[in-house]
């Protein structure tokens, strides 16, 4: 009568429950493997904008001392100071904000682990189809 049946009569529940921890386990894995992608896309995405941010603000540097010295040159012996010191100011406050504007823009960005948080959004609402997950997706 048992002939359908491949162990023994309680064989059957603790299968299931291996299989059940056994694809949790691949679930979270595969989690954890894209958020580490997730992770090193910000950070190559990072470098590379700081990368580009000292060449700019380097070759800015440059353009602008020369650019000052020749300003400073075109006026008199008498304004020479005077137009210094307005240039000196104007670099400094503009130097002051680029970098209030850098802060601004290192804070977390919008969208960073999009596809981590829409695989688990999709997980929750494959295991418990209510509407509670809904309200926590971004």
């Amino acid at each position: 009568m048992n002939e359908g049946r491949a162990g023994p009569p309680g064989g059957g529940l603790l299968v299931s429950l291996r299989r059940l921890i056994a694809t949790a386990l691949e679930l979270a894995q595969v989690r954890l493997e894209l958020l580490g992608t997730e992770l090193e896309e910000q950070k190559l995405r990072i470098l590379a904008a700081l990368v580009w941010a000292a060449l700019g603000a380097l070759l800015v540097g440059v353009g602008l001392a020369l650019f000052a010295g020749f300003v400073v040159l075109l006026f008199g012996e008498g304004y020479r100071l005077q137009v210094l010191a307005v240039l000196t100011l104007v670099f400094l406050i503009g130097g002051a904000l680029a970098l209030r504007h850098a802060g601004a823009r290192l804070k977390t960005p919008p969208g960073a682990f999009a596809a981590s948080v829409a695989e688990l959004v999709q997980d929750r609402s494959a295991v418990a189809p209510d509407e509670s997950v809904e309200r926590h997706s971004p």
